[in-house]
């Protein structure tokens, strides 16, 4: 019987991530240069040489899992599609207007983000519908081609569509949507109705817009992989990670881009809460730190904290609920990751002012680093973090990737410790301060700013760097424990080959909390359920799972909470116990309790379908000898540090310092905390009581 395999790729602003998983349990890894102006490049390159590793044939493929930053990356370089806007007249300047709030009461330097759509891209039509859904005023379809047709002539490369209420009545977007396609086939047109028909102008505005902004971007993207993948003879479907961690088809990534923007570090915290169930903890922090980004998500009680709309900006972007307008809107449906621009690859500096700063831009893979010898010339934190002994300098991922130390020392010593007037060794240090600095908002921000003690959870730490700085980030917020999975380097791959199918519908239904209750209500949750199943792949597992969601609020208020619960439980019980679980997670968010009339916003269906289970984990090997090597150690100085494999770390606590190295990450482990194995492969460090 022949193997029969599976692919994993996660792509970073450094390296991009490829673990093939074999039928007969074996694993194997790889970590490619990622090629930042086509990144669809390192992923068929990253493939074809993985399967040569492996030895499977590329029929004999299963499936491609893929974790993209494609959409999150256009979003932040402003290299989306020149993008137009047809809406109801009197509602052009929704995205100018947006919530009328600023992010920072305080600061007056701030500005607001350009919309993704020019003003003179955004061009009204003469239709109206009422709150109810009745129309005011019909549609004039001539007049809304002629509109796309202008925007067109000007240059407008996709095309989106929202009208006033038309989440109570699909029908004028609808048949705008259809003529203008028509009459424009090349151009990509999106309607709100078939992206978010949900209540709210502006979100559902800023949504739609974002979703074809991206479109042109997306589909090329995907249509070169699957067009690179297939030269290789890899036939097996094309799966995307979404934002809420669920796997999709390929096809609905190429058309809903906008819910596929987290993509990236989704999959990430989604095994990070496996990891942690695995090992009987149930309240952590996920902590993802690769090249370009770190990336922060609680997981409480089990529980992956999720939102169903975030802003995606730049500097530090989190879905908290009480800073808005910092951003690009996103009403998706996504796990709540705080994303700040501190990575390996981040460059650091020293500003007008003199002070040393670190990030967002990222040296990325090309040019790199300074102590890649690929022409960057910029210090980073990688080079802080070679000069400073705490990596390899014999080569990263396994020897693959060359280092040059001195030309890390130089970089830093020009640009950094000589402006400064400070030595190398200070500066190297000072660079990872400012970096943990910055990544401990990250940690902040899902924790502390939301009423969580981190002090009680156990930081989860991957990504290629995530377990260099974990002990330090833990030391500023008190806590005590830290788990580093196997592959931590790999991790979100990894993660991606325990993932579900999922695909989610959603539906406008006001009124109040009663209207749970209504027959209508299981028809239209049944018809919810089978549109979200046909537009799941077809393979995997026969058994699927459907969540039933009730986005509720408070009468009057803006915001809504989505509430899990059983149709047959509203049959038996009420709707009593779904408000009275509303009430405990608005105490959880809000931090006080209520007890006032619960309304009802929208319905949502989540329809899940396993995939097979993962592979084995990394094999362990015997007991292995230790080498040092020269570190800087704050706070104790300089001194030989042992050096051991991962897979040779025992069951019993080895005390610091110590450095734990493995083919894909580092683990420092400084003087005052132990590592050691557990049963499921996780390394545990602990800090000394």
């Amino acid at each position: 019987m022949p193997l029969t395999a599976r692919i994993a790729v996660d792509i970073g602003g450094t390296f991009t991530d490829i673990v093939l998983g074999r039928s007969d349990g074996r694993l194997f890894l790889l970590k490619v240069a990622s090629t930042t102006n086509a990144p669809a490049e390192a992923v068929i390159d990253g493939v074809a040489r993985i399967l040569d590793l492996g030895e499977v044939a590329p029929a004999d493929v299963q499936d491609v899992l893929h974790g993209t930053t494609v959409g999150s990356n256009t979003i932040l370089q402003r290299q989306g599609a020149v993008t137009g806007l047809v809406t109801t007249r009197g509602f052009r300047d929704v995205l100018e207007i947006g919530r009328v709030r600023t992010p920072d009461l305080f600061d007056l330097d701030w500005d607001k983000p350009k919309p993704l759509v020019r003003r003179r891209h955004r061009q009204e039509v003469a239709e109206r519908l009422a709150a109810d859904g009745s129309v005011v005023a019909p549609l004039d379809t001539g007049e809304a081609v002629h509109v796309a047709q202008e925007l067109v002539a000007d240059g407008v490369e996709s095309l989106a569509i929202c009208f006033l209420n038309s989440y109570r009545n699909p029908e004028h977007e609808r048949l705008a949507r259809d003529a203008i396609a028509a009459a424009l086939p090349d151009i990509p047109v999106c309607a709100s109705v078939d992206i978010l028909p949900e209540v709210k102008e502006y979100e559902r505005t800023s949504t739609t817009v974002v979703n074809a902004y991206l479109l042109p971007v997306m589909r090329r993207y995907l249509e070169r992989l699957r067009q690179g993948l297939s030269d290789l003879g890899v036939a097996a479907p094309l799966l995307i990670v979404s934002s809420s961690g669920g796997l999709a088809a390929v096809e609905t990534a190429a058309a809903k881009p906008v819910f596929f923007v987290g993509s990236g570090p989704a999959a990430g915290v989604v095994g990070a809460a496996r990891a942690g169930a695995a090992a009987g903890i149930r309240d952590l922090i996920a902590f993802d730190m690769g090249g370009t980004t770190a990336k922060a998500s609680l997981v409480a009680d089990g529980e992956i904290a999720r939102t169903s709309e975030y802003e995606f900006r730049e500097g530090i972007s989190t879905p908290s609920r009480f800073i808005k307008a910092g951003g690009y809107l996103l009403k998706v449906p996504a796990i709540d990751i705080a994303e700040v621009g501190a990575g390996a690859g981040s460059i650091a500096r020293v500003d007008a002012g003199g002070l040393l700063t670190v990030g967002p831009d990222s040296a990325g893979a090309e040019p790199g680093p300074a102590c890649y010898g690929r022409g960057g010339t910029k210090p980073t934190v990688t080079d802080a973090n070679l000069v400073l002994g705490y990596l390899d300098p014999a080569g990263l991922a396994g020897g693959e990737l060359a280092v040059d130390p001195e030309l890390a020392r130089a970089a830093i010593e020009r640009d950094v410790a000589t402006p400064l007037g400070i030595s190398v060794d200070a500066a190297a240090l000072g660079i990872r301060r400012v970096a943990n600095a910055s990544m401990v908002r990250a940690l902040r921000s899902v924790t502390v700013e939301r009423g969580v003690d981190p002090r009680y959870c156990t930081l989860v730490a991957f990504g290629g760097s995530g377990p260099v700085h974990a002990v330090d980030l833990a030391v500023q917020l008190a806590m005590t424990r830290i788990l580093v999975p196997p592959l931590p380097g790999v991790f979100t791959a990894v993660g991606m080959l325990e993932g579900e199918l999922e695909s989610q519908r959603v539906l406008a239904w006001p009124g109040s909390v009663d209207r749970l209750l209504e027959p209508e209500v299981g028809l239209a949750l049944e018809r919810m359920a089978a549109d979200a199943a046909d537009e799941l792949p077809p393979h995997g597992s026969a058994v699927q799972t459907v969540t039933c969601e009730a986005n509720l609020r408070l009468r009057g208020q803006d915001n809504d909470l989505p509430i899990a619960f059983d149709p047959a439980e509203l049959v038996a019980s009420g709707s009593g116990p779904v408000a009275r679980r509303f009430f405990a997670a608005y105490a959880r968010t809000y931090g006080y309790e209520v007890d006032e009339p619960v309304e009802l916003s929208s319905l949502r269906v989540i329809v899940r379908r396993a995939l097979p289970g993962a592979q084995a984990k990394p094999a362990r090997s015997g007991e292995g000898t230790s080498r040092p090597r020269r570190a800087l150690l704050e706070g104790h100085g300089w001194q030989d540090v042992p050096v051991i494999r991962r897979d040779t770390v025992p069951d019993g606590a080895v005390p610091g310092p110590l450095l734990v190295e493995s083919y894909d990450s580092t683990v420092v482990v400084p003087p005052g905390w132990s590592a050691r194995s557990d049963v499921a492969g996780n390394l545990v460090l602990e800090a000394a009581p």
